[in-house]
């Protein structure tokens, strides 16, 4: 039997999946998390794929295809891109997303958003896209974001579903309960639109530093 990567967070977490509906009435606002080449795109870098992945391409399917519609209605849409500076690695990872290689841009698929006028880019250089967004001056660009949209609903899309993913989300769940992000009410994680990279054991037996982390796993 195989389980999957959402089956092992609801054993960790309170989540169960369900449809939602977002009605006209309320203001969307839709992120995107590491949809980028060096977690995307087949050989790329240390993290990227070394096949095509089927569950990676319907993620970016399912993303640009969300992503086109927010910016036919003129909605906002944030994108998170992962790119580190050489000398601040992400232990046990090994080096990835470089600052100023291709690995830490977008994949093609969702290039063309970087010209829509109602898309903010931010690169980030650590797991937790709230955490990334904080600025020197102790702003932080994703707060701004919502409020400045007076986003009430963001639907959350990326990869890795149990890493960048949750990590951004759990940050904002408390960040919202704690009254730091009005006026956002719900934060709606769109599972066919998330997933995570496969570095299963077999693999990880052969590679100095890092942990195996398996797509899905077998028992």
């Amino acid at each position: 039997m195989e389980i999957k990567t959402v089956d092992l967070l609801k054993n960790e977490i309170p989540i169960e999946e369900e449809s939602v509906v977002i009605t006209e009435d309320v203001k969307a606002g839709l992120v995107l998390v590491d949809i980028i080449n060096g977690f995307c795109t087949v050989g790329a870098g240390n993290l990227a794929p070394r096949e095509p992945n089927r569950q990676i391409s319907e993620m970016i399917d399912e993303s640009s295809r969300l992503a086109r519609v927010f910016c036919d209605k003129k909605l906002p849409v944030l994108a998170f891109l992962d790119s580190h500076h050489p000398d601040k690695l992400e232990y046990p990872y090994p080096s990835h997303c470089i600052t100023g290689t291709d690995e830490s841009n977008l994949v093609p698929a969702l290039r063309w958003v970087e010209e829509e006028p109602n898309v903010t880019i931010r690169r980030k250089d650590c797991y937790d896209g709230y955490i990334g967004s904080f600025q020197e001056d102790g702003s932080n660009v994703f707060v701004d974001w919502v409020k400045n949209n007076q986003v009430q609903l963001l639907l959350v899309v990326g990869v890795c579903t149990d890493i960048c993913v949750l990590d951004f989300v759990c940050s904002t769940l408390s960040a919202k309960n704690r009254g730091f992000l009005k006026p956002l009410e719900d934060v709606v994680v769109y599972s066919q639109g998330c997933a995570t990279f496969d570095f299963p054991v077999s693999m990880a037996r052969n590679t100095k530093d890092i942990s195996p982390h398996p797509q899905v796993i077998n028992k």
